[in-house]
Order: structure tokens, then C-alpha cells, then sequence
């Protein structure tokens, strides 16, 4: 139990910091909180329907805000936002629960705002995620994605993610289409 209450203490140590996108212009990193959800819902809104459509939850729904927040606040989700000026770039979280057998896993999820993207966001959210799964202990993070999702595939692969396993029509999109899933793993 202490590593873990000191991995959660250096994350919080951590935030909020000023870092330089890839293009050359600064951007804020913070944890998000339950101030964030009119923010968040901005931002989800910004999504293009392409990207919505990946999601496993739809988070322009203020419920399903609300119920991020609190898996933030039992420590289930660590959730860092990129902000630009007033505005959520984009979102990377860190998804695990201690109390499973797969207590030692994390999922990663990464989404960046249409007019942010091609900045290097995604790969510096990434790399946040990644820096808490270790702060925590994790010993392996995984990233679900479909298999048209080329630009993500390509983000995952630079950071060491490897393909585990293809799911043959496991997605089903909002107009009833299917659509394959790849899951990527790295060990940490």
C-alpha cells in the first residue's frame, strides 16, 4: 500500500506544469477534477463524430462526465488535460482498478480536439499516461483502438506498443456497422 500512496503523491506533485507542444507552442498539463466537466464538455463537443464514434462512453453527455469525475475521485481514473489557453486540447487517462486481477493493468485512452491535432499531442498525453502507470506501479498499460484508426496505431507503435490481439467485429458503430478492434500492449 505505500508505494501506491506515494506513486499518488508524486502525481499530484507532479501537475499542473507548462510543457512545449511539438510545434513549438506552450501547453498547460493538469489533473483533471470535477471542476473540469463544463470544460471537458466543451471539449467533447469539438470531437468530430469520427471520434465520438470510438468512444466506449459518450462523453458529451454530462452524465457520463459526472461519472468520470468520480472514478477520478476514487482514484479509478487519472485523467490529464491539455489546455490551451481557456481551452481542453485534449484528454489522456489512465484507467485501473486496484482491486482486481488485473490490478497490475492499465488501459490508456488518448483524444486531442480536431484543431489541435498534428501538434504531438496524443504522444505527449501519451508519455504522461505512461509516467503515472509508472508512478503507480503498473506493470503493463494497454490501448484499444479499431484498425482504421491508422494515425493512433502509429502513436501506440512509436511508444513501444505492441499488437496483441485482433477482435473481429467487436465494435459496432452507432449505424449498426461492425468493426475490428486491435489491442496493443506495453510492458512497463
Amino acid at each position: 500500500m505505500a508505494p501506491e500512496t506515494g506513486g499518488a503523491a508524486a502525481v499530484l506533485a507532479r501537475y499542473p506544469r507548462a510543457v512545449t507542444a511539438a510545434d513549438g507552442r506552450p501547453v498547460k498539463l493538469r489533473l483533471m477534477t470535477r471542476d473540469d466537466s463544463e470544460a471537458v464538455l466543451a471539449f467533447a463537443n469539438s470531437l468530430d463524430e469520427d471520434a465520438l464514434l470510438y468512444l466506449r462512453v459518450n462523453i458529451t453527455e454530462p452524465g457520463v462526465v459526472e461519472r468520470w469525475a468520480e472514478y477520478i475521485e476514487a482514484g479509478r481514473t487519472h485523467t490529464v488535460l491539455a489546455v490551451d489557453g481557456d481551452s481542453v486540447a485534449g484528454e489522456g487517462s489512465l484507467l485501473h482498478n486496484r482491486t482486481t486481477w488485473t490490478r497490475h493493468l492499465g488501459e490508456i485512452r488518448v483524444q486531442v480536439a480536431p484543431s489541435q491535432r498534428r501538434r504531438g499531442l496524443a504522444r505527449l498525453l501519451a508519455e504522461e499516461v505512461e509516467w503515472i502507470a509508472h508512478s503507480l506501479d503498473l506493470r503493463m498499460l494497454t490501448a484499444r483502438m479499431t484498425l482504421d484508426q491508422v494515425a493512433a496505431q502509429s502513436v501506440f507503435r512509436r511508444l513501444g506498443f505492441q499488437r496483441e490481439a485482433v477482435l473481429w467485429d467487436y465494435v459496432m458503430t452507432a449505424d449498426g456497422k461492425t468493426r475490428n478492434l486491435l489491442v496493443a500492449t506495453k510492458r512497463l
